[in-house]
């Protein structure tokens, strides 16, 4: 019989940070939020993530007893400069598609607890860091991000994976609540550039960097494209700035070699001029959050970001990735990227680009004209 030390010291064999353990009741809270805010959280439910069905564990296991949540450190190694700057540390070595890391000591965790007679499901629209916290594993933030009681100094770099079985175990003491200093005045909200962090523990997802990165629809509102700042996909803005994770911050960490090795591969000119191959070998296979139909949208943030860079060592790629596309939305935003550069040399492409141009792209352009002039 499994018992509920065997499955903790299960948890750690495999490489997770902590564990902890919650029973199989309705996450009401959750599903009250939800029900509140459809105008902020409808887009999940569209696009078939069943949020609200996932607050009663119930639907997810009918025989389920319980809930075990593992907790996964994802900064435990550092990443190169040069992908940090762009790009949501969390997604900087995800194997949601290679299944070659985490996949692999998720599939061991339950391998183990099927050896011991108890089934298990790990569901992707149960409350993970709602069940985190009835887990005894730690605390929220102003940020909304979810703050380890231990593990990873106890900082927010690490995420919640709930595991539901059919065997009951006892249950931690939950620590639902915020764990934020009294001293903190607010840092990450007042650092959120598009305001997406309402205080109050409270998020509009759609005005998030993260997801308007992957998610956003058409070219970006002009009045966020500076806020956006340099990040392609996903942001950290929230928690670089927090005090909870000055302390793993500051860590000399060793250098993730697996990130590492793929660097050159989301260099921005590459990722600008990058073909379907390219894109489906390299890239998406490590961010998939956008497949090839919406390639559009990774030229265009990288057309944001290089703009944003105001670095004139982009505009021959700017200016070559013109030629390169037919898509409004990239062509806009290339053009406003070079306005943002400015230059003789931007402005007279621009002006040349005008010649020829229709609507939208045309007013992108005198737009951009504008800004050089």
């Amino acid at each position: 019989m499994i018992t509920k030390q065997d499955v903790m010291q299960a948890a750690y064999d495999n490489g997770f940070v902590d564990v902890g353990i919650t029973t199989m009741e309705p996450f009401d809270n959750s599903k009250d939020y939800l029900e509140a805010h459809q105008e902020e959280y409808g887009w999940a439910e569209k696009m078939g993530l069943s949020l609200l069905q996932g607050t009663d564990p119930a639907n997810i296991m009918p025989e389920g007893k319980s809930i075990i949540v593992l907790l996964e450190g994802y900064f435990q190694k550092s990443f190169p400069p040069s992908m940090e700057r762009h790009f949501g540390r969390c997604y900087l070595d995800d194997d949601r598609v290679t299944k070659d890391g985490l996949a692999l000591r998720i599939k061991a965790f339950r391998n183990f607890l099927r050896e011991g007679g108890i089934n298990s499901k790990v569901p992707f629209n149960l409350p993970h860091r709602a069940a985190a916290t009835r887990a005894g594993l730690g605390t929220l933030g102003k940020n909304c991000l979810f703050y380890s009681r231990k593990a990873e100094a106890q900082s927010s770099f690490s995420f919640p994976i709930a595991v539901v079985v059919d065997r009951e175990f006892e249950a931690d003491e939950p620590t639902m609540r915020f764990g934020c200093p009294d001293w903190c005045r607010n840092a990450c909200i007042a650092a959120c550039p598009t305001k997406a962090l309402k205080g109050n523990g409270r998020l509009d997802p759609r005005k998030c960097i993260s997801f308007l990165s992957y998610y956003g629809r058409g070219i970006t509102p002009l009045e966020i494209r500076e806020a956006m700042g340099l990040f392609v996909y996903g942001c950290d803005r929230c928690q670089n700035v927090c005090p909870r994770n000055a302390p793993w911050l500051a860590k000399d960490l060793p250098v993730n070699q697996k990130a590492a090795a793929k660097a050159g591969d989301f260099e921005l000119p590459k990722l600008l001029h990058m073909d379907k191959e390219y894109f489906e070998t390299k890239i998406w296979p490590h961010m998939f959050y956008m497949g090839y139909k919406h390639i559009w949208r990774w030229k265009m943030n990288v057309a944001r970001v290089m703009g944003n860079t105001l670095d004139p060592i982009y505009v021959d790629d700017l200016i070559k990735a013109f030629g390169e596309h037919d898509d409004e939305r990239v062509l806009g935003m290339i053009a406003w990227a070079l306005g943002r550069i400015g230059g003789e040399k931007a402005k007279q492409a621009l002006e040349g680009f005008a010649s020829k141009a229709q609507e939208p792209v045309l007013g992108e352009i005198n737009h951009a004209l504008e800004m050089i002039d």
